[in-house]
């Protein structure tokens, strides 16, 4: 039995097998998983109805399981921050959010070091986050 937050089998299996520099795709209802993220990533679809999990949700419970180290996020095309990235800041206190404008985001999450995109039920627009997976230093 597992004691952690994060319980999903999946997910950790993923986790498990991911490395330093490995990504993870956090998107919303709207975003087009199969033809905007890496092909060969697992998916895994957590948008059980509107609203349910959000991005927040499964964010707190990754930041609970592994250290991140970079995290971009997707803008409208005026570059603006979006209500959502506040909450991504207080989650991520310690990294500076990378915007990117839609099809460039795309494109990073296309790349083939994506191995895991969690589908959300997120209905706030441009809530996607791209995590890229830190590293986990040595005993002292």
């Amino acid at each position: 039995m597992l004691t952690g937050k994060l319980l999903h089998p999946t997910i950790l299996k993923v986790l498990g097998s991911s490395g330093h520099g490995s990504a993870i795709l956090i998107a919303d209802g709207n975003y087009p998983f199969n033809t905007g993220s890496n092909a060969s990533a697992e998916r895994v679809f957590l948008n059980v109805a509107p609203g349910l999990l959000t991005v927040t949700q499964v964010l707190e419970v990754l930041t609970s399981a592994i250290p991140i180290e970079a995290a971009h996020v997707m803008t409208p095309d005026d570059g603006s921050d979006q209500s959502i990235f506040a909450e991504f800041r207080r989650l991520l206190p310690d990294l500076e959010l990378t915007k990117h404008m839609r099809f460039p985001f795309y494109d990073l999450a296309r790349k083939s070091d994506v191995s895991l995109v969690i589908a959300t039920g997120e209905q706030r627009v441009y809530a996607n986050l791209l995590l890229t997976i830190g590293v986990v230093p040595p005993p002292k």
